[in-house]
């Protein structure tokens, strides 16, 4: 099996090379990636635990799934491909906001990601995969918000990141 790459780019968003996934993540590189967040008719958020075996961030809540685009793929196409990987289902998705961010961790590896939003809509049950997900469930956004200030540390660094600053914007942007 060939070893994950991630794209590295520059602040502009433009391809500069690729790297090995850990490599990157050991040398903090900017590199692109992208977080996915689904909602269903109530304006709930659909959330999943972390595997407890991921490299990092083990048994955090996050949002929906995020990953690394590859290479010749698309942000939408990258962030369909997740979904399924992930969380077992289809739904049609759309680009909202991209930034930056850098987020150390514990283990000497360091997410510094060029990272693009984009939201849908779903309504059933995922079918998780167990090696991805631990569980999940549906909040809405304002009991998302209110837990991250209560328990910080359930959540996943760059989930707290995107609440923190752009949690207006994707209140507006998931309808």
């Amino acid at each position: 099996m060939n070893e994950e790459r991630v794209i590295l780019v520059n602040e502009n968003d433009e391809q500069i090379g690729t790297m090995p996934k850990i490599e990157a993540h050991e040398k903090a590189l900017l590199h692109r990636a992208f977080s996915v967040f689904v909602f269903n008719d109530n304006n709930e958020l659909m959330l999943q635990q972390r595997a407890k075996h991921k490299y990092h961030s083990p048994l955090l809540w996050t949002n929906t799934c995020c990953s690394h685009q590859r290479v010749g793929e698309t942000n939408l196409q990258a962030g369909k491909r997740r979904l399924m990987e992930e969380m077992g289902f289809e739904t049609e998705l759309r680009e909202t906001i991209s930034f930056i961010y850098k987020a150390p961790f514990d283990n000497g590896l360091t997410e510094h990601e060029f990272d693009h939003v984009m939201v849908g809509n779903f309504i059933k049950e995922p079918k998780i995969n167990p090696d991805e997900v631990e569980a999940w469930k549906w909040m809405p956004l304002d009991a998302v918000k209110e837990d991250i200030g209560a328990n910080p540390k359930i959540y996943t660094e760059w989930f707290k990141i995107i609440f923190d600053k752009f949690y207006e914007h994707i209140n507006i942007e998931k309808t």
